[in-house]
Formats: C-alpha cells, sequence, structure tokens
C-alpha cells in the first residue's frame, strides 16, 4: 500500500482543505493521474497519484488536514500496473523499428489482439471524456456554466487535460447553434405561474457555505490593509492610441517571433519598473519606525481566479524585455487554471499591477496588497471625447488609478509616478528603446 500525503505547500502553511476527490473510493487509478484538489489560504492545488492501482480513500472531502497528513492509500495491482502499460504501448509500436532488412512484418500492420476485442457497449455520457481527459474542478464550473457537454471537448491540455480555453473555443464555435435556440424563445419572460420570478418567490431558500481558505485569506488582508494602512488613491487617464497602434503594427511579427501574443500588461508593466526606479518610494516598506527600500522590481500581476483573486509575481522585472514579461504572465495564468501555482510563485513582490479593464471595469479604487506601499489600478479602454489642441477628437481612454499607503507616500510622489506612467504609456517608444 502506498500513501497519498498532503505535499509541502510553503514554510508558512501547516494544513490545507481537502476540497474535492476527482477518483472514487475503490476506483482504479493511474500514476500521476489526479487524484483531489486542495485549498490553503494561498493557493489551490492538484494532488497527483505517486502510483497506479486501486484507490482507498480515508478522509473524506471537505475536512481540514495537516500537511504531511495521510488523505487515502493505493493498492497497486496488476490491473493499475496494466493500464499505464497499455497507455505506452501504442507509442511503442508506432516507434518499433521495421527490422534491419526495412521490412514491415505483418503483425505491426494488424495486431491481432486489436482484432480479437469484442464490441464495447455505448458508453453513457461524459464517460469517454473521462476515461481520456483530466478535468480540474475550474473546468467543470465553466463547463456547467456555458453549457458544454466536455465528452465533446478535444482536449489540448499537457497529460490529455481539458483546459479553460478548449471550453471556451468549443462554446465559442458553437454559437450559432445556441443563438438559433434562443431565438425560438420568448425574448420576455411570460406572465403568469411559468414566470421566473414567480418560480424564485415559489422556491426562496438561504443557503450557507462555509469561506474556502482562500476567500478567509483575502478577506483578512484586504481588512489588515484598511486597518493598518493611511490609503488614498489618485487618478489619472491615459490615451492608449499609441500602444494600440504599436500591436497592430508589430503585433504579427512579435508573435511570429517569440510565440507569445502582445498585450498591454507588458507595457504598463515595463513603464510601472521605469516609474519606480525614479520614485523608489513607492517600491518601498514600513517596517516598524524605518522604510525598507528595495533595490529589485518583483512586481506581482493580480489574476483572477475561480476562487479568489491571487498575485503570482514577476521577479526582476526591470531585467526582462516585452516577450519574458508575456511568457511569464502566460505561464503564471495557465497555473492557476491548472491548479499548480506554488506558494513561490506568490511571495517576495514590491509592487502590484492589477487590471480589472478584463472585466469591464471603468474605474475603481484598487486596495493594497500588504505590506506593499502602493498598487496601480488598470481599467477599461473606452473610446471617449477628448480635446487636443483647439479639436474635440475621440480617442482610446483607459483610467488608471495609484492606490498608496499615505504614512510613506505623499501626495505629490503619487501624482509624479502616476503622470510619469501616462508619459511612458502614451509615448511608447521611449519603454521599447530600453529593450
Amino acid at each position: 500500500m502506498i500513501d497519498v500525503k498532503i505535499p509541502e505547500v510553503g514554510e508558512s502553511i501547516q494544513e490545507a482543505l481537502l476540497a474535492q476527490w476527482l477518483k472514487r473510493d475503490g476506483e482504479t487509478v493511474r500514476k500521476d493521474e489526479v487524484l483531489l484538489v486542495i485549498e490553503t489560504d494561498k493557493v489551490t492545488l492538484e494532488i497527483s497519484a505517486p502510483a497506479g492501482g486501486v484507490l482507498k480513500i480515508l478522509v473524506p472531502e471537505g475536512q481540514t488536514v495537516r500537511i504531511g497528513a495521510v488523505v487515502g492509500k493505493i493498492e497497486e495491482t496488476a490491473a493499475g500496473k496494466g493500464a499505464e502499460e497499455a497507455e505506452k504501448a501504442p507509442e511503442q509500436v508506432e516507434k518499433a523499428p521495421a527490422g534491419e532488412t526495412g521490412i514491415r512484418g505483418p503483425e505491426l500492420q494488424a495486431p491481432p489482439m486489436i482484432e480479437q476485442r469484442a464490441p464495447e457497449p455505448p458508453a453513457p455520457p461524459g464517460a469517454a471524456v473521462a476515461a481520456r481527459a483530466i478535468i480540474s474542478p475550474a473546468v467543470r464550473a465553466l463547463a456547467e456554466e456555458k453549457g458544454v457537454d466536455l465528452s465533446v471537448v478535444a482536449p489540448t491540455g499537457p497529460g490529455g487535460r481539458i483546459t479553460q480555453g478548449d471550453v471556451l473555443l468549443f462554446a465559442e464555435q458553437h454559437a450559432p447553434g445556441k443563438t438559433a435556440e434562443r431565438a425560438s424563445k420568448p425574448e420576455y419572460p411570460q406572465t403568469g405561474p411559468t414566470s421566473r420570478g414567480v418560480e424564485k418567490a415559489a422556491g426562496e431558500q438561504t443557503i450557507r457555505k462555509p469561506m474556502s481558505p482562500i476567500r478567509q485569506r483575502i478577506a483578512a488582508r484586504l481588512l489588515d490593509a484598511r486597518r493598518n494602512t493611511a490609503m488614498l488613491t489618485t487618478f489619472n487617464e491615459i490615451d492608449m492610441s499609441r500602444v494600440q497602434a504599436l500591436r497592430r503594427q508589430l503585433g504579427e511579427e512579435f508573435r511570429q517571433k517569440h510565440g507569445i501574443r502582445l498585450g498591454i500588461m507588458s507595457f504598463f508593466l515595463k513603464a510601472g519598473v521605469t516609474a519606480l526606479k525614479d520614485m523608489p518610494v513607492i517600491n518601498a516598506f514600513i517596517e516598524g519606525n524605518e522604510i525598507v527600500y528595495h533595490n529589485y522590481y518583483h512586481v506581482g500581476v493580480a489574476i483572477g481566479a475561480e476562487r479568489g483573486l491571487v498575485v503570482p509575481v514577476i521577479r526582476n522585472a526591470d531585467m526582462l524585455g516585452f516577450a519574458a514579461i508575456e511568457r511569464a504572465i502566460a505561464d503564471f495564468a495557465k497555473k492557476v487554471e491548472e491548479n499548480r501555482l506554488a506558494v513561490s510563485d506568490l511571495e517576495g513582490g514590491t509592487f502590484t499591477i492589477t487590471n480589472g479593464g478584463v472585466f469591464g471595469s471603468l474605474l475603481s479604487t484598487p486596495i493594497l496588497n500588504p505590506p506593499q506601499s502602493a498598487i496601480l489600478g488598470m481599467h477599461k479602454i473606452e473610446d471617449r471625447p477628448v480635446a487636443i489642441g483647439s479639436q474635440v477628437v475621440i480617442r482610446p481612454m483607459m483610467y488608471v488609478a495609484l492606490s498608496y499607503d499615505h504614512r510613506i507616500i505623499d501626495g505629490r510622489e503619487a501624482v509624479v509616478f502616476l503622470r510619469e506612467i501616462k508619459d511612458l504609456v502614451e509615448n511608447p517608444e521611449r519603454i521599447m528603446m530600453e529593450m
């Protein structure tokens, strides 16, 4: 019997919530197949099987367990090992040499064992995808939200994993059918007993759910920031015309050369680092009665996840070019989606950038990420009339917000810092000259 243990995920983390078992008690599992999902106060992680065999669950989901605790056991069986060998068999046959003479034997062209298989009964809906793909809780939730049958979604993730991108792409590709279906339904709810409002009134109820460790941690940190800092926010707006023009002009060449899309975040991150060098107090912390200045620039990028906001850190951002920054952001987003984000990915940030614009936010006041002293908030790009010289023209504008700790940062410094970011983004050639 092999133990299934809760692994160490960080020095400061002593326990985790066993959020979900992805396999049932008594089910045969393969080595490295995802067994369960755990949540800590910082990250959500998937735990894989250490070996193939029959799973025995010792701790049910929903329980809080200590790091290192044994939550299940795997009894190694011939069936479990056979399943692993069966998976490797096609690859071995495919790569098998034709022989020194170069003649392929008939046994490789038509394996007898394949011909002798009896026809299998039709699988129930969803069984096909369960057999060939690994599905995370986040993907299941998204599929339910979009009304997508996972059994017909082609996985593109590592190890046969269905990603959220696969679900979104499938939903987008099959949108016409859904549009036609919606067109056949009345646009407004009908009055009478079938009205949605009446149904809701008849079934009103209150549901209580415990806060996940991540949500509890987020709540505690936000309250801590409000109570222990003198937080203030200053605003400005940025004309995004030049950035958008550069992305249209160089975007395809950039993608072909680096294999990654040229996004907007890299412009703001590069501008932010340049402004931090000119205004080092924005990159500093308060510790007791001292101000700690940092001569490095570890910039956190806030990413919205299903279970809460996480802020992975791009280390030494001042040493990275546009492609490296975009690649780092994409890698973090993939880690978040696949529940592979480590605690080390979240630690050590000196400044944070958050983009509420991806969700449609026009303006907000971001809250500090302690012990950091400032956070930059990006927002939705929207065409607005602006006065340029003696003319009113339409330009793609973005509101930006800088929240800062007034105990360490004066209003003048905050305004100058935000103005420098505005000048750099509106003249992106200045940033790109530093590449």
